[in-house]
């Protein structure tokens, strides 16, 4: 264990076996994942039924994990941004976004990504580091709205995927009886496509599954999402006709409409034969304009046309409403900001 390790943020079994290498008592990993889950109280100090001594060892070991946002952004329509600071100096967006009854946090899982979706402002910024479950975590707990919140969604900066070591560990932890306890139903995960962790994810947990397709043509795709490349579209389908969504796990598939390059009735028909036998939904989103993008988002009519076409050939299609649009709710558009304004550079201007 290094010095800068922390409490917050391990499972059952690590807590297990760290009280294990201590001489602690076997109950004693539970006690432990009442005070950092239940009670979300990290410093040894404060556990009062451990005992002095492995208090003591414990807080020369550990480092605290809970950390605010450094800035909060508001939106009229309620959305909220929220920017945290890393233990390594890059910077990380959470949007809450509030919905009737429904209050949904969009967590992030990296600083920055490596899949270069053209599209994406995030991509941009290239993989700075990815996150500790600690760092995963700490977005969803030290919000204030945090009791109000019903659902996550793995869908901020960073592809959880590429990142499925620490994104498995705060599932289980969000979802396990001795962590947060949250149903899986409650939470779902985006992935541009990284096949070779699919089947984890699919085997280890029973959240809600959702795939960035935004193309159904591999040479088109590849074009705006280099992922394509590596894991073709049509291997992460194949992955998904092995499993069971007909019951309490869902999977959808994320289709940012470009106008003029992925909304005609080629790209329709083309859909329909690639998710045909797939239980699924497909969520159509308008594009969010980012500085210096080439694509533009279709109009209403066309957004329209297109759900209805989709929905008329067997494949449930909704379009996603657009939230936040005044305070950049964009992933990776606020982090980019505050990054350049640290290095005293001006960010760039949307055209």
């Amino acid at each position: 264990m290094t010095e800068n390790e922390t409490l917050f943020g391990m499972d059952l079994a690590q807590l297990t076996a760290l009280c294990n290498e201590l001489g602690m008592p076997r109950f004693a990993a539970r006690q432990l994942t009442r005070w950092l889950y239940a009670r979300r109280t990290e410093e040894p100090a404060l556990m009062s039924d451990i005992a002095q001594r492995f208090r003591e060892q414990l807080a020369t070991r550990f480092t605290t994990a809970l950390t605010p946002p450094r800035r909060v952004d508001r939106s009229a329509d309620g959305t909220k941004k929220y920017l945290f600071a890393t233990a390594q100096g890059a910077y990380i967006e959470s949007a809450y976004i509030p919905d009737g009854e429904r209050a949904t946090l969009c967590v992030s899982s990296q600083a920055g990504c490596r899949m270069g979706c053209a599209f994406c402002a995030t991509g941009r910024q290239g993989l700075v580091h990815s996150l500790s479950t600690a760092e995963i975590l700490n977005q969803v707990v030290s919000i204030p709205e945090f009791e109000r919140l019903t659902n996550l969604v793995f869908m901020g900066m960073g592809e959880p995927l590429d990142n499925a070591d620490n994104v498995l560990r705060a599932l289980d932890i969000l979802t396990a009886e001795w962590g947060f306890g949250w149903s899986p139903t409650r939470i779902t995960l985006s992935t541009a496509g990284v096949a070779p962790q699919l089947p984890r994810l699919l085997d280890q947990t029973k959240v809600h599954l959702a795939v960035s397709l935004h193309n159904p043509f591999p040479e088109e795709r590849a074009q705006i999402m280099p992922v394509e490349r590596a894991w073709p579209i049509r291997s992460v389908v194949d992955i998904l006709r092995r499993y069971d969504f007909t019951h309490q796990r869902r999977v959808s598939f994320e289709y940012i409409v470009l106008s003029g390059m992925n909304d005609s009735p080629r790209h329709i028909r083309e859909l329909v034969r690639l998710l045909n036998g797939i239980k699924c939904r497909i969520n159509l989103i308008r594009f969010h304009r980012i500085p210096s993008s080439p694509f533009f988002s279709p109009d209403e009519e066309t957004m329209l046309r297109f759900r209805d076409a989709l929905t008329a050939r067997g494949i449930h299609t909704t379009i996603r409403a657009s939230r936040g649009e005044d305070i950049q709710a964009a992933c990776g558009l606020l982090s980019t900001a505050e990054q350049m304004a640290r290095s005293g550079l001006s960010a760039p201007k949307e055209e």
